[in-house]
């Protein structure tokens, strides 16, 4: 059975979605997605893209506690709204899921792909939103302040829809400008672990952390000499509360979208004083990897006090090895470093790939003349990455080869963060 555009439109509208958007399993612009996709819903012909809008002064309250309970209160709301969908779909014979718009995720593959759906991905092909320099969907009237969601139905639609032509972003770069952790950069760029390691201080980006610093603290004062009270009782009510960020700065100023102009078109250097500069200058921590470009941008800023922390996202896997390397690569440390590196593994997970760091970037790529060749049976090499064994001992073994120069490996390790 094929349903009605509209009449699916209709349903998610009347349950209360801000948007809408539809599209086709077989889309090529997800094929990346779909293995996922499937896992949750194995009989997926449609995903529906469904936003509900935050209120946007809550989102640029100076008080965290303000802020998390818009979000925790907007992301109850969708799911519910999410819910009643699928009711209404059911009586009209179309079955399906709501996936979850952000935890509970799949955390026994951490650190690898631990959601089902990029929510971002489907809401932009959806033609909900375009995707804006602070690496948010924006809706065209909306704005930012939206949380997402996607549901799964096992019905094709009559009529999908596209990704929007025109980009919402101004690229007034004011998410740039704002961020305590130096994530953003004004040439498009983005720092992932910059961000996580701030922003998600009290949620996964911390945890670990936290947890292998209370068990490796000397006693009540070691702990102590780690850890403020304030900082214990964050934790608490993050884990007792719900999801509660360190920082929402770049959604709160972004002024794209029908709604955020009318404040901003007008008034800028009121916005600016108002909106931007209170987040700006307020005195907070801000969590930071000792020597990466998130230590200098929240060095530079006396109004933030630095709280160093460690990296605790470790491979537990080739694939998530992969992935790593991008996600953990440190432009600070990789700035005088010219670097090519094949890795070339056998065992559990047969892979091949080089790594080309130049210029303070990075790139993965099939094949790159000139490099250091590393060899290593898969297992081993997470082993060695986790400090489960050792270097001599693989290649003793005869688990790891590297056929160039063995300080090479060195330098790759130091431009990671």
């Amino acid at each position: 059975m094929t349903a009605a555009y509209d009449a699916v439109r209709k349903v998610c509208l009347d349950e209360g979605a801000d948007a809408v958007g539809f599209v086709e399993i077989t889309r090529k612009a997800i094929a990346h997605e779909v293995n996922d996709i499937l896992r949750a819903f194995g009989r997926t012909k449609t995903l529906i893209s469904i936003i509900k809008k935050a209120n946007r002064d809550s989102v640029q309250s100076q008080s965290l506690p303000v802020v998390n309970d818009e979000f925790i209160k907007t992301f109850h709301e969708l799911s519910k709204i999410s819910r009643a969908v699928i009711t209404r779909l059911n009586s009209l014979g179309i079955r399906g899921v709501a996936v979850p718009m952000g935890f509970p995720m799949d955390l026994d593959r951490w650190p690898g792909k631990i959601w089902d759906v990029s929510h971002k991905t489907i809401a932009i092909e959806a033609g909900v939103g375009s995707m804006g320099l602070n690496r948010l969907v924006i809706h065209p009237v909306y704005g930012n302040t939206i949380a997402l969601g996607t549901i799964l139905i096992d019905s094709p639609i009559d009529k999908y829809d596209n990704p929007i032509e025109n980009r919402i972003c101004i690229n007034c770069k004011l998410c740039a400008f704002v961020c305590p952790a130096g994530a953003i950069d004004n040439d498009g760029g983005f720092n992932f672990l910059s961000c996580i390691v701030h922003n998600y201080h009290d949620l996964a980006g911390g945890f670990q952390d936290w947890i292998e610093g209370v068990v490796s603290s000397n006693g009540i004062a070691g702990y102590r000499g780690r850890y403020t009270d304030g900082e214990n009782m964050n934790k608490w009510q993050s884990l007792t509360l719900g999801s509660m960020y360190r920082c929402s700065y770049c959604m709160a100023v972004c002024p794209a979208g029908q709604e955020g102009l009318k404040d901003y078109s007008h008034q800028k250097k009121d916005y600016f004083e108002k909106i931007v500069m209170p987040l700006k200058a307020k005195k907070e921590n801000v969590y930071v990897i000792a020597n990466t470009t998130g230590h200098l941008s929240a060095s530079k800023n006396p109004d933030k006090t630095l709280r160093f922390v460690n990296n605790t996202i470790r491979p537990s896997s080739i694939e998530s090895f992969k992935r790593g390397i991008i996600i953990s690569f440190n432009r600070l440390a990789a700035k005088d470093t010219k670097l090519k590196l094949r890795f070339e593994f056998t065992g559990k997970e047969p892979d091949a790939f080089c790594v080309y760091i130049s210029d303070a970037k990075i790139e993965i790529l099939d094949n790159i003349d000139g490099a250091t060749k590393v060899m290593a049976d898969s297992e081993t090499w997470i082993d060695l990455l986790n400090n489960r064994t050792s270097l001599i001992s693989a290649i003793v073994r005869g688990k790891l080869k590297i056929k160039g120069n063995p300080l090479h490996l060195s330098k790759f390790k130091r431009c990671l963060a």
